[in-house]
């Protein structure tokens, strides 16, 4: 079975930097169409933060545009986020997803905690 394995969560300073890692674990065939990661913070709605397609393009949320970058191995179904400039508006947990079309996220990761803070 298809699972999303996630890592490099932790607590940070202010301004300071954190790398999440995506790996697959489980066969698949082909590549996932689209990668990317969700965060959801305490109180709040679960919100879209970055995705790369299979052929590269990528976007990301107005909040982390210029801070995050988001990049992926297709093939090994992997991606990371590079995390810069880290505010504590960014303290949340962090889940990478994939789909295997376009649309809906077909599997999740378990999460992991993001704490910014002095």
């Amino acid at each position: 079975q298809v699972q999303l394995v996630e890592s490099g969560g932790g607590l940070v300073q202010p301004g300071g930097s954190l790398r999440l890692s995506c790996a697959t674990s489980g066969r698949i065939f082909g590549i996932f169409n689209t990668m990317g990661w969700y965060r959801q913070a305490p109180g709040k709605q679960r919100e879209l933060v970055a995705t790369s397609t299979i052929g590269g393009n990528t976007n990301y949320a107005d909040s982390v545009k210029g801070r995050f970058t988001i990049s992926r191995d297709n093939a090994k179904n992997a991606v990371d986020l590079q995390m810069n400039s880290l505010k504590p508006e960014d303290t949340a947990v962090y889940y990478c997803y994939a789909a295997t079309t376009w649309g809906s996220p077909n599997y999740w990761g378990q999460g992991t905690q993001v704490t910014v803070s002095s």
